[in-house]
């Protein structure tokens, strides 16, 4: 694979994580765990254990659970936005490994995909919800199916 389409999917994955901040994470360790992708005799082995694939899933599911409160926070609110910064780079340096590309382009083009998946998430989300007059829970599905989808696409090329 070139070091191009490593990167492209590096962001991409980072855009996964702007969708919903822990699914990428938890695709891409499963991903490792599984042996889809190559971790081994990095820093970021850790990623394949059990442990990171039952914590990371966890977090997911917790994660769409918090997804459907009222209360819950804008992802594009400061703490939000910055964990989807983090798990972007996490995600996007993992698969630069994988990729045989080097771990900081990964982590800083994971990082602007994250920002990105953040911002056009959510206007595309309050968008739609807006425009078809449904409640917010009929576009918050697809999306999450759309985040775990754009990620098993981009660890299923490695």
């Amino acid at each position: 694979m070139t070091p191009t389409v490593t990167l492209v999917l590096c962001l991409v994955i980072g855009f996964a994580a702007g969708l919903r901040s822990l699914t990428a994470p938890a695709v891409v360790a499963l991903a490792a765990h599984l042996g889809w992708i190559n971790l081994h005799n990095s820093q970021l082995a850790f990623m394949g254990s059990t442990v990171a694939v039952v914590i990371f899933v966890a977090l997911a599911l917790f994660e769409y659970y918090l997804d459907q409160l009222a209360r819950t926070p804008a992802r594009t609110a400061p703490v939000g936005l910055s964990a989807r910064v983090v798990t972007g780079a996490l995600c996007g340096a993992c698969l630069a490994v994988a990729g045989g590309a080097a771990i900081w382009f990964g982590a800083a083009a994971g990082a602007i995909g994250g920002i990105a998946g953040a911002f056009a998430g959510y206007h595309a989300r309050t968008g739609l919800v807006r425009a078809l007059r449904v409640p917010d829970i009929a576009v918050a599905i697809p999306e999450d199916l759309l985040a775990i989808g754009i990620g098993l696409l981009c660890v299923s090329r490695f």
